[in-house]
């Protein structure tokens, strides 16, 4: 790729908030939208591949297994790789091997080998597309990020409507090799939104441009000192527990109208109720998080949409017929939004954009290992009591406990520990006023001087984008 430019977000540079951060926010839109459909959206593939290899249910539904963990587990690797060679390099790659995976998958000739191909070489593709664009994201927006976040997480349920249909229109036209072909041509597009994603650089100086390369060869590859931050570990500990029991409803909700007597039609319906409602509800709950009043307070926020989704699994829990289901996905895909909506807001507005890539992978780690964890131990449950009341309470007593270790962790423990940094900033900049007060009235000439040239050359710039040849689209 020749001489790299890394985008590891120097600290001197002010989030644009707007301009080139709305052609970032689109390719993250669509990066988050495949990440997180595409797993779903696979499965109408299924009944052929049951046919196709004399195999169970089970076993094709390792696929979609297979694509969310490594989505989650390949946290760590993807910072790595992020601190080390930037995002938008990483996200090229990633398209690659996400478009690649589906391509071989389309000649596999056993179930072993499309788990290899379209489980683990696709799904590492989309874990080194969604991490980075997060982290773009983060660069590219401050005042208005809440938003951002919010309008980037409704590309979940806008391509899950999307994909759904357009498998099974793949696979009555061309067959399951057929549609593999095409979507995996489909998921080169990751590779233009990769190209949209250019580095931010500070804003050109005769004298400081020697500090930030400094810091750079310096750089951790995966920084584990964001353990030492209080709130990191608390988000981490809330974010596990909520992810036992967040993805549960959505995959029992249709095998429990089937069983109240529905057709299959009908059942599979509330999926699309559920995506709709959640379509408008994150880019709305966005809006929100970033008012001026809320935005101080999002974790709590969070924390209420966290216990929102509980309380309606528990009312979901009493559902009997049809119509009840209905109230419930509709409840569910506001609450589901919302978190959606906020989950990476709170992370990002907790750790802070220079962490931001490394905290991210380490909290997606912690999350595989309850996302393999949570519907199959729901699965037994429901095996050894036949009623599916007790899957949606237990689902909405995990997310209702995590909603209160983060609201009360927060309360108790972070909250006091960000007065202790807040005063000593101010004990430096109290110094700093009293330096600049001794200084002689022939420096202060040279710095105003200095500071006219500097307005002239420079007029209130935030961060300027890269355009060199090699970083350029």
């Amino acid at each position: 790729m020749g001489a790299v430019v890394a985008d590891d977000g120097p600290s001197g540079v002010k989030a644009p908030d707007g301009g080139w951060g709305w052609a970032v926010l689109f390719g993250c839109f669509i990066i988050t939208g495949f990440s997180y459909a595409f797993p779903k959206a696979v499965s109408v593939f299924f009944k052929e591949l049951i046919r196709e290899f004399g195999i169970g249910y089970s076993d094709t539904a390792w696929i979609s297994s297979i694509l969310l963990a490594m989505l989650y587990g390949t946290g760590p690797l993807c910072s790595v790789c992020v601190n080390r060679f930037g995002c938008r390099p990483v996200m090229l790659v990633g398209g690659l091997f996400a478009s690649m995976g589906m391509v071989i998958a389309s000649f596999c000739t056993s179930i072993v080998q499309i788990y290899l191909t379209a489980g683990v070489i696709t799904g590492l593709g989309l874990a080194l597309n969604f991490q980075p664009s997060l982290i773009m994201l983060n660069r590219y927006f401050d005042k208005r990020r809440p938003l951002a976040n919010g309008l980037s997480a409704a590309g979940s349920p806008v391509f899950l409507c999307a994909l759904s249909p357009l498998g099974q229109i793949l696979q009555h036209q061309y067959g399951w090799r057929g549609g593999f072909l095409i979507l995996g041509g489909m998921l080169l597009n990751c590779c233009v939104c990769g190209a949209l994603m250019r580095p931010l650089e500070p804003p050109k100086t005769s004298e400081a441009t020697k500090e930030p390369a400094e810091k750079k060869a310096k750089k951790k590859l995966l920084d584990f000192s964001v353990f030492k931050d209080g709130g990191f570990v608390i988000y981490t500990l809330a974010a596990s527990i909520m992810v036992l029991g967040l993805f549960v409803p959505p995959v029992f909700v249709v095998s429990y109208a089937k069983d109240l007597g529905n057709q299959d039609t009908k059942a599979a319906f509330l999926l699309t109720i559920l995506g709709f409602i959640d379509i408008f509800a994150r880019p709305i709950c966005g809006m929100v998080a970033g008012l001026k009043w809320v935005r101080p307070r999002c974790v709590y926020l969070f924390s209420f949409a966290m216990i929102f989704n509980g309380f309606t699994d528990l009312m979901g829990s009493m559902s009997v017929d049809y119509g009840g289901l209905v109230v419930f996905c509709i409840f569910f895909g506001i609450s589901y939004g919302m978190v959606g909506a906020l989950q990476f807001e709170v992370l990002m507005a907790i750790v802070g954009t220079q962490k931001f890539s490394s905290a991210i992978g380490l909290v997606l780690l912690a999350e595989a290992m309850a996302v393999l964890i949570g519907p199959p131990s729901a699965g037994k449950l429901l095996d050894a009591t036949g009623r599916y009341m007790f899957v949606f309470i237990i689902a909405g007593i995990e997310v209702t406990t995590s909603a209160l270790v983060l609201a009360l962790g927060n309360f108790f423990c972070i909250k006091k520990k960000s007065e202790e940094p807040h005063t000593k900033e101010e004990a430096a900049e109290r110094e700093e006023l009293n330096k600049s007060e001794d200084k002689t009235p022939e420096d202060a000439k040279v710095d105003s001087i200095e500071v006219e040239q500097f307005l002239k050359d420079e007029p209130e710039k935030n961060g300027e984008v890269v355009t060199n040849p090699e970083t350029c689209v």
